[in-house]
């Protein structure tokens, strides 16, 4: 993976319940780290139909390793597009210098 590829920056936020004063609940971003990654959207290719075990994935992300963060499904992805839960992280090919991560578009509803 080249650094050409990586164009779309990203943030890797951890979100923790914060209680107020008055008892209420409330969701606060962290950001841990701002990194460049290759962005993948789901199409209707070979590739995605054989990942068929995340079929709600919408996007896959893959960038290098960030030494002192554990990605993982507690951690949430933003970028210019919108934000993403994290559905799966695994090591690329078990080298440990990248990730790649697949996602599912937070929508707002109503």
């Amino acid at each position: 993976m080249s650094f050409g590829k990586m164009n779309e920056t990203i943030n890797i936020i951890s979100t923790q319940p914060i209680k107020d004063a008055e008892g209420f609940v409330t969701a606060s971003d962290t950001v841990l780290a701002t990194v460049r990654a290759y962005k993948e959207e789901q199409r209707g290719t070979e590739k995605w139909a054989n990942m068929a075990a995340f079929s709600e994935a919408s996007a896959l992300f893959r960038f290098r390793k960030i030494p002192g963060i554990t990605v993982d499904t507690t951690l949430v992805i933003t970028d210019k597009d919108g934000r993403y839960n994290i559905i799966a992280a695994e090591d690329v090919r078990g080298r440990g210098m990248y990730v790649e991560v697949l996602v599912r578009e937070v929508k707002a509803s109503g």
